[in-house]
């Protein structure tokens, strides 16, 4: 593979005993800084695989009709 006029620059500076210019870098050079997405509606409307499942804080979405016996009596 060639290399590039920029990396032949580098190295003729340095083989000249002049200053490395990959040593004046930012350290943020080599990180990923793409932006984070917040998630998509499609993604935040099915973020839940299995839904009604048995949950401590009886948010999951089940419920239960109870009849007391008494108020049936009244209806009849």
């Amino acid at each position: 593979m060639a290399k590039s006029q920029a990396k032949k620059l580098r190295e003729r500076l340095i083989r000249e005993g002049k200053r490395n210019p990959e040593a004046g870098r930012s350290p943020f050079a080599s990180a990923d800084l793409r932006t984070r997405t917040t998630k998509t509606r499609h993604e935040q409307l099915y973020k839940v695989k299995h839904k009604n499942l048995i949950s401590t804080y009886g948010d999951d979405g089940s419920f239960l009709f109870y009849v007391h016996s008494s108020v049936l009596d009244l209806c009849s």
